[in-house]
């Protein structure tokens, strides 16, 4: 066996050192993150009813259970709808947005002060907040009732009827909130890659004809593709992720008009105690997140290393 030198020895060291770095954190990650995951995908496949006792190993009943569950596919369609509800939105009006407070005028930035605001605003404060002003006698049905529109009022939170026979009413107001909170922080993303982009381009644009509003859509919608297609990643997983909204205003009411996946996995596990049923359900759900994100990296395999002038 060949014996290791000093210039060995000092070669392993400086390809080990990275990793000697890494180390506390790939700890803290795998007690925190790896392992709790880990142990989620083993429960997904036991009946963990009694905590008092060890879990049950069951194969993929939980599973069947799942796939039989009315209120599971339910909630489903609950939460595609409103990643088709919100994300459209969240895609293309903080992009407006972006363009109006990129503009080089006098008191502008107190504008992008007011935009971001709402991001700011913890969403237990939004929500109920929110929940006032669609109450019965709220700010919104008062403002209805004195133009003569809607004399009794809209039951935003309490009613099961659907808008265009599609989307439930109660649904619809969370997803007003959601919006609400998310065009000021995707502003921020857009107004970071329109604030790259040369001025340089748009005076070369100008001299061959394209200017005003056309502009934008010959120079800004082209550069800006890799952010527009981070924005749509990122509010597609936040959608499906959605919880907290749906906590404070609707408790997933009325009739599992509003209830989404996430709230129905909080539900199982702290409500009716059914923890591995709860799993099987994150599991679902890791599964829609990850084909997200594998989504955006077939789209935009490059990232924002393609923005490029």
């Amino acid at each position: 066996m060949k014996q290791l030198t000093s210039k060995d020895w000092l070669i392993i060291q400086q390809k080990l050192t990275p990793y000697f770095f890494l180390l506390p954190a790939l700890i803290l990650l795998g007690l925190t993150v790896f392992w709790p995951a880990f142990q989620a995908f083993y429960l997904s496949f036991t009946s963990y009813e009694d905590i008092a006792e060890p879990p049950k190993w069951i194969g993929l009943a939980n599973f069947l259970r799942l796939w039989k569950d009315a209120v599971f596919w339910k909630t489903l369609e609950n939460t595609f709808l409103y990643l088709v509800g919100v994300v459209p939105i969240l895609v293309i009006a903080p992009l407006g947005l972006a363009i109006l407070v990129n503009q080089k005028l006098k008191g502008v930035s107190w504008f992008r002060a007011a935009y971001y605001t709402p991001v700011v605003i913890s969403m237990v404060v939004a929500g109920i907040a929110w929940k006032w002003l669609y109450a019965e006698n709220g700010l919104l049905n008062q403002f209805f009732k004195s133009l003569g529109i809607f004399p009794e009022g809209i039951p935003w939170l309490t009613s099961p009827d659907k808008l265009f026979g599609i989307l439930p009413i109660a649904l619809a107001s969370v997803m007003a909130v959601t919006i609400w909170k998310g065009l000021g922080y995707y502003m921020v993303i857009y107004l970071a890659g329109l604030q790259s982009i040369p001025a340089d381009v748009y005076e070369a644009a100008s001299i061959d004809g394209s200017d005003g509003m056309r502009k934008h859509w010959d120079i800004t919608i082209p550069l800006m593709r890799p952010y527009l297609a981070l924005v749509a990643v990122i509010s597609a997983i936040s959608a499906t992720k959605v919880f907290e909204e749906v906590y404070i205003m609707t408790q997933g009411g009325p009739l599992n008009s509003s209830k989404t996946i996430v709230y129905y996995l909080y539900e199982q596990a702290f409500s009716n105690l059914e923890i591995s049923y709860a799993c099987t359900i994150g599991l679902i759900l890791f599964l829609i997140i990850l084909s997200l994100s594998v989504l955006r990296l077939i789209i935009n395999p490059q990232g924002g290393d393609n923005i490029s002038i």
